[in-house]
């Protein structure tokens, strides 16, 4: 006869079924049961008690990135489940894995306003790939299987699971069976031979063929394929901001990144390149600006595990709906040796611009106050190579992303397509969580920080070793920028008060160090990476420095900005 026991804990059984050794979470009354269950299994899978059930998705998904895995979150009803959906939103636009386990009332007072009753997957169901509730015991292991499958297979997402309390502690035979399949579910499409030999084709004609790889690249692991096709035919290659690192920073053919912010040379010759071989990416507005006038004579292939996003805001000549690894290798074993040395120098020649009008400036600003680039390309040269980047949003996410070399792979975590303040130091968490034996760098500014700055109480509490650098400019940075830029220097509710936040450190038993003069700077970053332990290194910065180059929202992706009254031209 099979044994009996509770949802709670087939639950609880199911996740170590999948392999799940940390979660991520905050009780509540109405998960208390596998709260309870979990009690019993402390040897085996390691809880995270954050401070904020915000914190415990964001740390999840600093967990995922880093290590490739699924993250885990635990949250009770009501309050709890709406505290995630900034999360889940976070990581439905960013290909994140993560499974959310929410308590539930119990099924008899569904619909009845009962305490801490919401609707959990009609809130969810559209920032979710699936969303679930479960009301019975016995149904507690197939939505844990199905939830897994989903969330990590075909382009990864959240996934809700949402249990009422009857169902947790109703009784059930343990009968967990993993999937691995589900009608009308296709996560795996094959690759189409004959649109590979279309492909193959075009970039054998081109002249001036270029590749941009964004996260797909590493969510797939082809970061090896897509270097081996760069070379092989001669591509110069661009990156997203969630595709920084697929390549390393000091490869001949990487050419920079792209964006608003992005390097002039591969902004620039977007608009100049005959064919552009897109990876993994899904040509968000911030990398195209004006749709109506991007790249106007390339032929676009576009490579994606998801078909709605071909011809979403770029129209394809040759779509390839397949795992980016499956068809760059199909790809590599089509094409032609070749090489564009003349296209490729072109790059260079427009960088060197950027490195002469806006790096040197950044870098050797010749005025007594600090500047971000600065400090972010200070402690990219002291860290080890296996360091990971992680930011907050704003200009310290973009001149982290600007300065920071990256040296290996999944060395960049930061919220991409939702931009979500306070996610830095979370998700800098999980990292270090998901991968300790590397060097954790958050990056972030002072409004982020504190946004989510109750979890340096996390910090304290499982001894979480990252590396905390405050760009400290005493404003909300990027919105001041804008407001310098396009509404005339009105800085409307930018300007920031901020507390001692050495002192918050020390009230958390984390060592901190405040930098004032550009003097004490390189002797700080190395005390801070001696340091055995978290550190929080709050460095002041100029507060009018500003991010460049910058191409405006609406403008072409060749219009780039310098500085504010100087814009790029050859």
């Amino acid at each position: 006869m099979s044994e009996k026991i509770s949802g709670a804990e087939a639950l609880i059984r199911a996740l170590l079924a999948e392999g799940v050794d940390t979660v991520f979470g905050y009780p509540g009354g109405a998960i208390l049961p596998v709260y309870d269950s979990l009690y019993d299994y402390t040897d085996k899978i390691r809880h995270i008690l954050t401070r904020h059930e915000q914190g415990a998705i964001h740390a999840a998904q600093g967990y995922a990135r880093v290590s490739g895995r699924t993250g885990v979150v635990i949250v009770t009803s009501g309050p709890g489940a709406a505290n995630v959906i900034t999360g889940l939103s976070d990581a439905m636009m960013d290909s994140t894995p993560v499974v959310v386990i929410s308590g539930q009332v119990g099924a008899r007072y569904l619909g009845s306003d009962a305490f801490q009753e919401t609707d959990v997957v009609a809130i969810t169901q559209p920032i979710t790939k699936w969303a679930v509730q479960v009301r019975r015991a016995e149904d507690i292991a197939g939505a844990v299987a199905r939830a897994f499958y989903i969330a990590s297979t075909g382009r990864p997402g959240p996934v809700v699971i949402d249990i009422a309390k009857d169902a947790q502690i109703g009784l059930t035979e343990e009968c967990y069976k993993t999937v691995d399949f589900i009608r009308s579910y296709n996560p795996r499409p094959e690759v189409d031979q004959t649109l590979i030999a279309e492909a193959a084709r075009i970039i054998n004609g081109a002249e001036r063929p270029l590749m941009l790889v964004g996260q797909g690249v590493t969510i797939s692991g082809a970061e090896d394929a897509v270097t081996a096709l760069a070379e092989k035919a001669g591509i110069p290659v661009g990156a997203t901001l969630l595709g920084l690192s697929t390549m390393p920073s000091d490869h001949p053919l990487y050419k920079g990144m792209l964006g608003m912010h992005g390097n002039i040379g591969v902004n620039y010759n977007t608009n100049r390149a005959d064919v552009i071989v897109a990876v993994g990416m899904r040509f968000d507005d911030r990398v195209t600006g004006n749709t109506d006038l991007y790249a106007p004579d390339a032929k676009i292939i576009h490579i994606d595990i998801d078909p709605s996003e071909f011809d979403k805001t770029v129209k394809s000549t040759v779509a390839i709906n397949c795992d980016a690894r499956v068809a760059v290798e199909k790809l590599l074993a089509a094409v032609s040796t070749a090489e564009h040395k003349a296209w490729c120098d072109s790059f260079d020649e427009y960088n060197a611009v950027e490195a002469k009008e806006v790096i040197a400036r950044e870098l050797n600003p010749g005025t007594p106050k600090m500047t971000m680039g600065e400090v972010v390309s200070r402690v990219s040269a002291a860290v080890p190579d296996n360091a990971v980047a992680v930011t907050d949003v704003g200009q310290n996410q973009m001149m982290s992303a600007r300065y920071f070399k990256f040296r290996q792979r999944r060395a960049i975590i930061t919220s991409g397509g939702l931009g979500t303040m306070g996610f830095g130091l979370p998700a800098a968490i999980g990292a270090k969580i998901g991968s300790p034996e590397r060097t954790v760098c958050l990056f972030c500014g002072d409004g982020g920080f504190q946004m989510t700055i109750q979890e340096l109480g996390t910090i304290m509490q499982y001894d979480v070793a990252v590396k905390i650098v405050i760009l400290n400019n005493n404003f909300l940075g990027n919105v001041r920028q804008w407001q310098n830029l396009f509404f005339n220097r009105r800085f409307s509710q930018t300007p920031m008060l901020n507390p001692d936040f050495k002192a918050i450190a020390a009230a958390y038993g984390i060592a901190a160090r405040d930098v004032n003069d550009r003097a004490e700077l390189d002797g700080a970053i190395a005390e801070m990476l001696a340091h055995d332990g978290c550190y929080v290194l709050n460095v002041n910065i100029d507060e009018t420095d500003m991010v460049f180059p910058m191409t405006p929202v609406g403008k072409a992706v060749d219009y780039i900005m310098l500085s504010p009254d100087k814009v790029f031209t050859l």
